[in-house]
């Protein structure tokens, strides 16, 4: 296990090599333009000049590779927030991103996995073909068709909710408020309804395999009932594959939703990473770029090594 763990760092740092230097190089070739005013157009250009961007490409890389390993700098904004370092720029976004998607998984997993449940006891009945037609439609459907119909229902039609998240000005300055909160049900509902719809499908065919299972008719002819086998061993055994699926969802949640957050103005690192390609803002581009990757990443990794933690039987690395 050690040395598939070691393997797996070095794989998961190389790759995070490889996809930094392509996004360096992409949003470095993107063209430049000044704006028309000439002295706040001879600053920029003056600013570019100071902070090596007209220098050549792998000289521009070296630096800023030289400047993480040194010092753990990872450059600075100069549009954003002037003068800020890129990695504060994209902390102090982290925690409305990380809300918004928590309460959707602690939304999204008890009733996916309930309604998996429930469409596998009663399978090939009317109540398993609904919940099927209804997981397939929400699964085909993209998220921010979702934002729009929320917002459509909640907002204009039935004045529920507010359109977009309140500012922190307008929460009472904090995060956690409970304005806040039911400022952030739209998103929490538009980000909810795929998730609940793929942990329905998962969990429905993991249960309807396991409940076919040779053990679960040796379990019934023992003298449990259909609810105590199912209860005992089937749930326990279908939830070998489900649950490295719900770590990975956890540690997803700092990835955010570019989409989500536009549309409901959230301040959060998917909405940041929108601004920093529109703005070249390059050292928060990166900063996001390089957060992004490293946490999916990592999530395969948690995920491969938390099947031999589940099930004592798995031994990852092994021939």
């Amino acid at each position: 296990m050690a040395k598939y763990v070691l393997k797996r760092v070095l794989l998961m740092l190389l790759t995070l090599f490889i996809i930094t230097t392509i996004e360096f190089v992409l949003i470095r070739m993107l063209p430049r333009e000044l704006p028309q005013e000439k002295v706040q157009a001879a600053a920029i250009a003056s600013r570019w000049e100071a902070l090596g961007y007209n220098k050549p490409l792998l000289v521009q890389y070296g630096i800023y590779l030289k400047n993480i390993v040194t010092s753990w700098d990872f450059g600075t904004s100069w549009y954003i927030e002037f003068r800020e370092p890129a990695w504060n720029v994209l902390t102090k976004r982290l925690l409305p991103t990380v809300l918004v998607n928590l309460y959707s998984l602690i939304f999204s997993i008890p009733v996916g996995i309930g309604l998996g449940i429930y469409a596998a006891i009663r399978k090939n009945k009317w109540q398993d073909q609904v919940i099927s037609v209804m997981v397939m439609l929400f699964v085909s459907i993209p998220s921010y068709v979702y934002a729009f119909l929320v917002q459509y229902f909640l907002y204009f039609k039935w004045n529920l909710l507010p359109l977009q998240v309140y500012s922190l000005a307008d929460a009472g300055n904090s995060w956690t408020s409970w304005k806040m909160f039911v400022s952030m049900i739209s998103p929490i509902l538009a980000l909810s309804f795929g998730e609940i719809a793929g942990l329905c499908r998962f969990t429905r065919a993991e249960l309807t395999e396991t409940l076919t299972s040779d053990y679960m008719l040796l379990a019934r002819t023992k003298g449990l009932t259909k609810a105590q086998a199912t209860v005992r061993h089937a749930l326990k055994n279908a939830m070998v594959p489900i649950l490295p699926m719900l770590i990975s969802s956890f540690i997803g949640i700092l990835g955010g939703s570019f989409i989500i957050e536009q549309i409901f103005s959230i301040p959060g690192v998917g909405q940041l990473y929108l601004r920093s390609i529109n703005l070249f803002d390059y050292d928060v581009f990166m900063m996001d770029g390089v957060f992004y990757t490293f946490i999916s990443l990592l999530a395969g990794i948690v995920v491969d090594i938390s099947y031999g933690f589940i099930d004592p039987r798995i031994r990852m690395g092994e021939r």
